[in-house]
């Protein structure tokens, strides 16, 4: 698994725009990228800014050797920095650092990249058969792949992540029809899941909207990498390495990331240290839209520390 496959950078315009602030109101040129990916942001802030330092993060294994790759090839080692890690551990690199008040933009694209959607073996896509894992990091074997939780957990436990991580309104018929599968053979594959889903819905609704089975693969995949968990950890850990005037940007793309963000985002603003810069989540524009479907269902809000 070497080949990168590309990546879209969602709302890049915007995002420049929200470190260009943090740049401009605290002098610091001092970036950090929680999701490098396939480095579109990371870069972008790095030829944004000169003489500017990009800290990245990443914990999927693609990532980080197609990243060293191509931070040497674009001659930006030294100046782009990519940390091999959860976004969760990177407060604690600060700290390890003494990079308090020392940054002056960190953004968090919250995105699953289209590489790993569109690299099958990783098991985040229903679009081909495949082995179920859907970890971010697929090298680290102490994590549960999804298979491995739709195995061992409980009927009820899985009901529960379907509904609560993927707002899925028939989470019990899945789940029961899993368990009933489960009783003859391993679950193993992305095929097997989305044959369950999709028949667990009505006839006349399998082919309305998105495919049956997006909900419960966005519920999986969330419940293998502790998404909401991890984010709502770092949120606030964040904020004391931001430098004053520094701003923290976060890009979600589904309802239960962006009330995390929201509700995070109001507790930090009542302790008058950090200000809102957006009262309402800014969006993709037309013009991105049109270029990057992926995009629609991107919000992105802002919160700025105090001068």
């Amino acid at each position: 698994m070497t080949e990168y496959l590309r990546h879209y950078s969602v709302m890049l315009k915007e995002c420049l725009e929200a470190m260009e602030t943090g740049r401009e109101a605290s002098g610091i040129s001092t970036f950090a990228d929680m999701t490098f990916g396939a480095g579109g942001h990371t870069f972008a802030m790095s030829d944004r800014f000169e003489n500017s330092q990009v800290y990245a993060v990443d914990q999927d294994p693609d990532a980080l050797k197609n990243g060293e790759a191509n931070i040497l090839a674009k001659g930006k080692d030294g100046k782009v920095i990519l940390l091999p890690m959860n976004f969760v551990s990177f407060p604690e690199w600060c700290e390890q650092n003494a990079m308090e008040g020392k940054i002056a933009g960190i953004l968090m694209d919250l995105g699953v990249s289209s590489h790993q959607f569109d690299k099958m073996e990783r098991g985040f896509s229903f679009r081909a058969d495949a082995p179920l894992d859907m970890r971010m990091n697929y090298g680290d074997d102490s994590i549960p792949t999804a298979a491995d939780l739709l195995n061992d957990l409980t009927e009820k436990e899985i009901a529960d992540i379907i509904f609560n991580y993927g707002e899925e309104r028939y989470s019990r018929k899945i789940a029961a029809r899993i368990v009933e599968l489960r009783k003859t053979k391993r679950v193993e594959t992305t095929g097997e899941i989305e044959n369950i889903v999709f028949h667990c819905y009505p006839p006349k609704d399998r082919h309305k909207g998105p495919h049956p089975a997006t909900r419960t693969f966005q519920a999986l995949r969330i419940a293998v990498n502790e998404e909401l968990t991890v984010l709502e950890k770092v949120v606030p850990k964040l904020i004391p390495y931001l430098a004053p005037g520094g701003v923290l940007a976060i890009i979600s793309f589904h309802s239960l990331e962006d009330r995390i963000v929201k509700h995070a985002f109001k507790a930090l603003a009542e302790t008058e240290t950090m200000q809102i810069l957006t009262k309402k989540p800014m969006t993709a524009t037309e013009e991105e839209l049109a270029e990057n479907p992926r995009s629609r269902s991107a919000k992105l809000r802002l919160i700025q520390k105090s001068l």
